[in-house]
């Protein structure tokens, strides 16, 4: 009977060593469960995150060209403004990610914000373009000055096109001679007059050679293109002897194919044999190309 009880002991014994057993490590049941969802929890946060990363950045562009300022929505912490460039490749007329959940007031918001920022650009780079239009047209006002004093004002024309500003010099028989590219002393002179504005300007200069279309044959070079590049290369050589560094010109030889005016005019056979001295502009070529508008406007 003691030897029973003593082993129906045991056994309850044992039984409730394996209920404390158990009650010990329940809690990692609920500790895994927990840090499951706290996962589950930051993953939905960070999703909704995205989101509204978007809007606001969105919005507050659109605030800022609404209003003209930057000051909207400063609060905005500096991950939401690192991520604004991000944000601007977003195709929201296709409604793709994010920006694709923005309400319809929201999207009308910045495709008007979009509109103004283009015009914004657009803006900017007639403003800059007027002021390179303003600096090269103070430069043919020097140039044509000195060629007054030495009365060779009608020994070059000048243009302002997308390149810059383009100082023409008929070469014909004052320049350069038929087949030739000697510098004449006439010529010389035309150069030493162009040269000094040159020289303080900061732009670059690219000199182009032009002949005429008549097919004569050439006896000094193979052809047009090397009697065209043989000129432009006079020219150069000459500029660099009056101060201007090597390392901001370079010559071009076009031979005849680009005319500055139509073959079947009469006068094309002299003022189509030509030299170009062309200020480059360092404008890019979006805002460069509004150089010839913006000249007319000064």
């Amino acid at each position: 009977m003691s030897g029973g009880g003593g082993h129906g002991g045991g056994r309850r014994k044992k039984h409730e060593e394996h209920e404390e057993h158990e009650n010990h490590e329940r809690w990692l049941v609920s500790y895994s469960d927990m840090m499951t969802l706290l996962m589950v929890l930051f993953l939905v946060l960070f999703a909704m995150s995205n989101v509204d990363k978007t809007k606001v950045i969105l919005l507050q562009e659109g605030f800022n060209q609404a209003f003209g300022t930057n000051t909207v929505l400063q609060g905005s912490s500096s991950v939401l403004q690192s991520s604004a460039s991000d944000s601007a490749g977003i195709d929201m007329a296709a409604g793709a990610g994010p920006a694709g959940q923005m309400t319809e007031s929201e999207k009308a918001l910045v495709k008007k914000a979009v509109s103004a920022a283009e015009l914004a650009k657009a803006q900017a780079r007639m403003l800059a373009a007027e002021a390179e239009a303003n600096n090269l047209s103070e430069a043919q006002k020097k140039i044509t000055a000195a060629l007054k004093q030495k009365n060779l004002q009608g020994d070059a024309s000048f243009a302002i096109d997308e390149r810059g500003l383009v100082v023409t010099i008929v070469t014909s028989s004052v320049v350069f001679t038929g087949d030739s590219a000697i510098l004449r002393p006439v010529g010389q002179r035309i150069l030493d007059a162009v040269g000094p504005t040159l020289r303080v300007l900061p732009n670059d200069i690219e000199v182009d050679g032009h002949t005429n279309q008549l097919p004569v044959p050439t006896v000094n070079y193979p052809s047009a293109w090397e009697l065209s590049t043989a000129r432009a290369s006079a020219v150069v050589r000459y500029l660099n002897r009056l101060g201007i560094a090597g390392d901001r010109m370079r010559a071009v030889g076009f031979a005849g194919t680009k005319p500055l005016i139509s073959p079947s005019n009469p006068e094309s056979v002299g003022r189509n044999r030509r030299v170009e001295i062309v200020v480059l502009s360092d404008l890019p070529d979006d805002t460069s190309s509004l150089l010839p508008a913006a000249a007319r406007t000064t």
